[in-house]
């Protein structure tokens, strides 16, 4: 969809896939985690596909509770490790460094706080977001749309916003929470 962003638009980021190709560096942070707990090695099952915690739980299937939380907090400290493994998705990046400079450009991710302030900052991107949001977890635990969360906590109209996501169902949530425009081409 060929889309005119107006000087009205708030612009939603997301980070992971989108701004900047993280899944090498998340597996091998993983990858150190598990060696570190466990003391076995793992490949990659798929270079194209991210490395996350259900991966982990079929690729480790007899982990306990213990071991497994302990990787996942290993993972988020080997984070810093791999930063060099990072690279930007150079088109979305070139959006959000043109219309930083005249709309609101939000930061709206899953990730953790401190592993997406770390990528901003290695990537010098984080001067260039209006404001971050971050991985936010309801009463049960559970992951929320984070666009329909992000949409409340700022007291916007979703016609106003235009997303900037790679995953699909995070798209959906996006659709979901009233975002007409989504990945446009510029």
């Amino acid at each position: 969809m060929k889309k005119n962003i107006g000087i009205d638009n708030i612009l939603f980021f997301d980070l992971d896939g989108t701004l900047v190709d993280t899944n090498l560096s998340n597996y091998l942070s993983y990858k150190k985690a598990i060696k570190s707990v466990t003391n076995k090695t793992i490949n990659q099952i798929d270079e194209n596909q991210r490395f996350n915690r259900s991966i982990l739980k079929k690729v480790q299937p007899n982990l306990t509770d213990s071991e497994y939380e302990k990787i996942i907090q290993l993972k988020e400290e080997y984070y810093k490790d791999f930063l060099e493994h990072t690279k930007l998705k150079q088109s979305v990046v070139n959006i959000l460094l043109q219309y930083s400079k005249t709309n609101s450009t939000i930061l709206v991710t899953n990730c953790r706080e401190s592993r997406a302030v770390m990528t901003l900052d290695y990537h010098r991107l984080t001067k260039h977001f209006t404001r971050l949001i971050f991985r936010q977890i309801n009463n049960d635990n559970l992951k929320i749309n984070k666009y329909q969360n992000a949409i409340l906590y700022l007291n916007i109209s979703p016609k106003l916003v235009i997303a900037f996501e790679d995953e699909e169902s995070e798209i959906n949530d996006a659709k979901n929470a009233g975002i007409q425009v989504i990945n446009p081409t510029i």
